[in-house]
């Protein structure tokens, strides 16, 4: 029996989250599982990655062949690298909140700097004007071909 490490969908249409399982690669996506080893929600910000280390090690050690979304994370955690003998990968960066309101006074600060008449740049023919203008285009068309 082939035992692949793979993600299961749960969620809302625009929401998804994810369970890391082990189950047998002939089954469904979201189907029946023997083990749940960890989850992964893509939508937070910052994604929330949590993998029990020690099961995925020991799913990894007795021949489990994680899909490649589920060997990304695992390289992002470390587990895979810990299983490969390989150095450890970099600790994760937390993203800091940004502070919207400093953005956007930077922001209207910039606007302000940068502050254009707000005219446009060719100036509008009014709709008679363009009329007259077929009109001409018109005639001198006729007097073309005759």
């Amino acid at each position: 029996m082939a035992v692949k490490i793979k993600l299961k969908r749960l969620g809302k249409i625009r929401s998804p989250h994810y369970r890391i399982v082990v189950a047998d690669s002939r089954t469904r996506r979201d189907g029946r599982a023997i083990e749940e080893i960890g989850l992964y929600h893509p939508v937070q910000n910052p994604s929330r990655i949590e993998v029990n280390s020690e099961r995925a090690q020991y799913w990894l050690s007795v021949g489990a062949q994680p899909t490649e979304p589920v060997l990304a994370i695992l390289k992002v955690t470390g587990d895979w690298q810990k299983f490969k003998g390989l150095p450890a990968p970099a600790p994760m960066l937390v993203a800091e909140p940004k502070d919207k309101r400093a953005a956007f006074e930077e922001f209207t600060k910039a606007l302000e700097a940068n502050e254009a008449k707000g005219e446009a740049i060719t100036p509008k023919a009014k709709k008679s004007e363009k009329k007259d203008e077929a009109a001409d285009a018109a005639e001198s068309a006729e007097s073309t071909e005759a």
